[in-house]
């Protein structure tokens, strides 16, 4: 179970604090079992300090804080603070990153079934679509929606997310995508294969949990040669 500690403390000597975070970074290199920090400050009291501390487990905390380096630093830390910083340990009963459920969400919904349901909850009414196989990004709402639909009037598909990875307002998902030719696509007759092909799709969110802006990669060379374009050249 993810374990985090909230360190409570009061300084106005938090330039020096940073720099010894700085050389415990440096120094539990290959050591440490420390994962994310976070360093913030009381907006109505600058001088109140809040570290928040991430470790996969209460046993690696533990084992963290046995390190001589950790010990060190933590001592000359409460030697900047006015009183002694307190501790809250916590036990992590609920991790979920919203814009990262929101970009799987994405995929679900352009892959269902019958009408496309409206996205407007999902992305900006400015939503801006990278896709280096069109020769101009879509740009808007609406021109994302024609986009889909041609997917969707040409395929049954499915994806399926393999991996995701989550930074600031960026969200990286890696998917694999399965589906069945049902109609016309860039010129090449319904074929009725079954075809595949990875991908990877970088999501930027606005200030309100939607997607503003989109970057794909995918096979789509593999996917035409899976439907039989690639054939002529060959001969």
């Amino acid at each position: 179970m993810t374990f985090v500690q909230l360190i409570d403390c009061r300084t106005s000597r938090l330039d020096e604090m940073n720099r010894l975070i700085d050389q415990w970074v440096e120094q539990t290199k290959g050591k440490r079992t420390a994962t994310h920090a976070v360093i913030g400050t009381d907006r109505s009291d600058a001088a109140h300090v809040v570290e928040i501390v991430e470790f996969p487990s209460y046993d690696e905390a533990m084992r963290n804080s046995k390190l001589p380096e950790t010990d060190r630093i933590f001592r000359e830390m409460a030697a900047l603070c006015e009183g002694t910083p307190t501790f809250t340990d916590l036990d992590v009963v609920r991790d979920e990153p919203l814009e990262a459920a929101a970009a799987r969400r994405f995929f679900e919904t352009i892959a269902v079934r019958g009408p496309l349901p409206p996205l407007n909850g999902l992305l900006a009414e400015n939503y801006h679509h990278h896709d280096p196989g069109e020769e101009q990004d879509a740009l808007g709402l609406d021109n994302m929606r024609r986009e889909i639909e041609m997917w969707r009037g040409a395929f049954d598909f499915t994806f399926s997310v393999e991996d995701q990875l989550t930074q600031g307002d960026r969200v990286c998902t890696r998917w694999t995508w399965n589906g069945v030719q049902r109609g016309e696509f860039l010129g090449l007759p319904n074929t009725g294969r079954e075809v595949s092909m990875t991908g990877t799709t970088v999501f930027r969110f606005d200030g309100t949990g939607r997607i503003r802006e989109g970057w794909w990669q995918y096979d789509r060379l593999g996917l035409m040669e899976q439907l039989g374009a690639l054939d002529a050249l060959e001969n």
